[in-house]
């Protein structure tokens, strides 16, 4: 036999061998792939696109089939076809659900380049929400424990709905209060007294409002187990809400806001006969205990159907982070972002340690944190919103103190956690000269010490700032850092404002703060001098943030990009005082409304007459004067109700009636 025909033979002996132990590894790779659901589909299905099919039809070489279609996706993307790359996006999807950088591309075209071309905010809106949908809904479960999406999707929470980059970012904010002011109902009210000033206090009332919720049974077992829910249920559907979904949670949260509003009886003639018959089965005294155990139920089953959260994991988080208001999205940055490191821990071993992107994860824990302090008490009117079809609606974020801690208590975790991807070498350790860790730190603890001095807190400001001075973490690389900080408090304060002031952060902090000053130190404390001093500097950065930033957009003729406050002064503190008189004592109220300019008094007379007026209704009084004479109507306050009344009126003649959407 020749030396060619020994070549010949041997060779295609090793390709007998090789293909049967590619047949077998084969089946045991395929077996793999269905038992741990690593492709969503193995066989072409009507319906589906070429590209799916194609890929099937591959076999072992869909892999190679992938990368082309991967290829392809970004070559489209460059080119600017956006929609021709999500074609191929949602196709890799289909044929390797598990891989991670294809859901980032795909939502990220969705919710930043796709969105940007659109014409109008709604358009927009609707874009980003399908780029949080496809992570939050398709991403997520596909992927349960991989930090990339939940990165991916912590961020579009926070950088795209909750900054301020956007033209549209206003309308976002607005849209998505709305949204989970219907999924989980207003945040519970303030705590009065010296209760409501401690901490620890308002995080188990807002782990209690949570409760109710995740201690809830399903809708169905609540059905066959009570016979009334049964009833009510069965008589709401169809004839009042389309389903026991969000459909029946916007009707249930806009008929009591309805309710609630002074305009009770101009909104109920807007009803149409669904809602109508919606509010006679919501005053029928036969549901009222139906009702309060419906709702929780509901509530549980579209956060954990629609939105694939966790209300158990939510009250954690309360418990650990803050009283977190759900309507704000950067509650949802802090979410996801947390629930990917947490699910990712799961895999850590040292070996594998350095693939996991911790650093830039925690990163945006932090700044949610950092983000619910800064805006984290959130004021919006959701049903001036929805009759104004989206035009209107009063919406104010200022700062929350009970956030400011956080930020703190989570430094070492995530120094302890700061490797460089790819390396086993800390980037946060809080030794090195510079962290961007320390820094950001640093420039946190600079904006709540303003904040507490402009609302009169001297001694708290005084404190954090020599904090600052001892704070271990700091960065060593600025020679000039600590005789700066030595400056006497109001010297230092003038100077950390020259460059800091056009900040969005900081305007609104300043504004807020020296309103709260004005109304707690001032009026409550009898500091004419003071609440006049205040107004007026709150006034005067008021009209310095709006004339150096305000800048009308494209997209939103409602709002302009930086439009973090309302654009008119009288309406910011306006919404400030309503809000902070609603959560005090009855007796601090009182004294504060007493002292309080007309100008004030309007607008919180409808607020405090919603919220403790009924604790005046014959047989629940706590006093023994009517409300009328303990908080007397302002003069002036009709002329104030005509706007809100004339947009009520423009609304009503726009559509005719309120129905549910």
């Amino acid at each position: 036999m020749s030396r060619d025909s020994r070549i010949q033979l041997l060779a295609a002996a090793l390709m007998a061998v090789l293909f049967a132990v590619g047949g077998v590894l084969s089946v045991a790779v395929s077996t793999s792939i269905g038992r741990n659901r690593l492709a969503y589909t193995d066989r072409a299905e009507e319906g589906q696109p070429v590209e799916v099919n194609l890929g099937i039809a591959m076999g072992a070489f869909r892999g190679l089939f992938v990368n082309w279609l991967w290829i392809r996706a970004n070559e489209l993307k460059e080119e600017g076809k956006y929609f021709e790359a999500i074609e191929l996006a949602r196709a890799i999807t289909k044929l390797q659900p598990r891989f991670p950088k294809v859901w980032q591309f795909h939502a990220w075209n969705l919710a930043y380049n796709i969105s940007v071309a659109t014409q109008t905010r709604e358009e927009r809106w609707e874009w980003v929400q399908a780029g949080i949908r496809l992570l939050r809904s398709e991403g997520v479960p596909a992927n349960p424990n991989d930090l990339q999406i939940h990165r991916e999707l912590a961020w579009i929470y926070l950088h795209k709905v909750q900054g301020w980059m956007d033209d549209a970012n206003v309308f976002y904010k607005k849209r998505h209060a709305e949204e989970w002011t219907y999924v989980m109902g207003p945040p519970p009210p303030r705590l009065a007294g010296s209760e409501g000033r401690v901490r620890e206090s308002v995080i188990e009332q807002y782990a209690r409002w949570l409760a109710r919720i995740a201690e809830a049974p399903t809708p169905a077992q609540l059905r066959a187990d009570d016979p009334l829910v049964d009833e009510l249920a069965t008589r709401l559907v169809p004839g009042a809400v389309d389903a026991l979904g969000m459909p029946l949670l916007e009707r249930y949260e806009q008929t009591r806001a309805a309710r609630r509003s002074a305009r009770r009886e101009s909104m109920e003639r807007m009803f149409g006969p669904r809602s109508r018959a919606f509010a006679a089965l919501l005053d029928d005294p036969r549901f009222a205990d139906a009702w309060e155990r419906l709702i929780p139920a509901v509530r549980r089953a579209v956060l954990e159907g629609e939105y694939n959260m966790e209300p158990r994991r939510m009250i954690r988080y309360t418990r650990k982070y803050g009283p977190i208001d759900w309507r704000h999205p950067a509650a949802h940055g802090l979410y996801w972002s947390a629930r990917g490191v947490e699910q990712a821990l799961t895999r850590v071993t040292e070996r594998n340690r350095k693939d996991f992107d911790f650093l830039n994860t925690d990163r945006i824990v932090l700044q949610s944190a950092q983000e619910l302090y800064r805006t984290g008490e959130i004021y919006f009117d959701v049903m001036e919103f929805y009759i104004t079809d989206r035009q209107g609606g009063f919406y104010l974020a200022v700062p929350n103190e009970w956030f400011f801690p956080t930020y703190g208590d989570l430094l070492s975790d995530v120094v302890e956690r700061s490797i460089i991807p790819g390396t086993t070498v800390k980037a946060e350790g809080l030794q090195r000269a510079y962290t961007l860790i320390g820094a950001g730190y640093e420039n946190f603890v600079k904006d709540a010490i303003r904040f507490f001095y402009r609302r009169g807190q001297r001694d708290v400001a005084e404190k954090y700032k020599l904090d600052l001075i001892r704070f271990a973490g700091q960065n060593i690389n600025d020679p000039h850092r600590n005789a700066e900080l030595a400056r006497p408090l109001d010297e230092w304060i003038q100077e950390e404002l020259k460059d800091r002031f056009t900040s969005p952060s900081v305007a609104v902090s300043e504004v807020t703060g020296a309103l709260l000053g004005a109304f707690s130190t001032g009026l409550l404390g009898g500091d004419n001098e003071l609440f006049s001093r205040q107004i007026t500097y709150a006034a005067d950065a008021h009209a310095f943030f709006m004339r150096e930033q305000r800048r009308q957009g494209v997209v939103d003729a409602t709002a302009a990009r930086m439009d973090q406050m309302p654009a008119d002064f009288g309406l910011m503190a306006g919404g400030v005082f309503a809000q902070f008189i609603t959560g005090l004592s009855l007796d601090d109220a009182r004294l504060l409304y007493s002292r309080a300019p007309d100008s004030l008094r309007v607008y919180a007379y409808d607020p405090l007459k919603a919220q403790v007026g009924q604790q005046f209704e014959e047989g629940q009084r706590v006093v023994d004067k009517p409300f009328d004479t303990l908080f007397p109507p302002p003069p002036g306050l009709e002329q104030h109700r005509v706007r809100l009344r004339a947009l009520l009126e423009e609304a009503q003649r726009g559509r005719g009636t309120i129905e549910a959407r």
